[in-house]
């Protein structure tokens, strides 16, 4: 099988700025800043049937019906139970449809990263059953913090369910 490449793959990324670094299974993440509304505490959710397992659910923010993704799900990592540190950091992301909100569930946020472009390092190569595509590059440091793409990661086709989430809600 030819081996596949991400468009990522072998240069660093362009994203420059600040990123808001959270943690999820011991390990740090970081989302652009402009793409976040608000960070919550965790809070019950909605279930939506015929979601995949990611998908938590939806909730009502103030009067729009987005859906909520749990990281460690989308990851493929053990899921852990919610706690007082669990938070909901409320992304806006583009959809193949637009602009959506997404809520992402992480075990804690830790800081606001002012990151400059010589600091990105790209992802090396990891082959090519490994997806990595929603990774714009890693920036090493005491902690190590892997840069997410959130439009690759949560504008899917997998979250076009929340489209119809307000009538799925009025019909259960």
């Amino acid at each position: 099988m030819p081996e596949s490449s991400s468009p990522n793959e072998g240069q660093v990324s362009a994203a420059r700025g600040q990123y808001l670094s959270f943690e999820l299974a011991g390990e740090y993440y970081g989302v652009d800043i402009l793409k976040v509304q608000e960070i919550r505490g965790w809070q019950p959710v909605r279930e939506i049937p015929d979601t995949p397992d990611f998908i938590r659910g939806v909730i009502d923010l103030r009067g729009t019906i987005l859906p909520v993704v749990d990281l460690r799900l989308r990851f493929g990592l053990e899921p852990a139970g919610y706690g007082p540190t669990t938070v909901v950091i409320i992304l806006t992301v583009t959809a193949p449809n637009g602009l959506m909100s997404v809520g992402i569930v992480v075990d804690t946020v830790s800081d606001v990263m002012d990151v400059d472009d010589a600091r990105i390092k790209p992802l090396p190569r990891l082959g090519t059953h490994i997806h990595v595509g929603y990774i714009l590059g890693v920036v090493p440091g005491e902690q190590m913090v892997m840069l997410l793409d959130t439009d690759r990661l949560l504008g899917s086709a997998d979250l076009s369910c929340s489209s119809n989430a307000t009538q799925v809600l009025h019909d259960i």
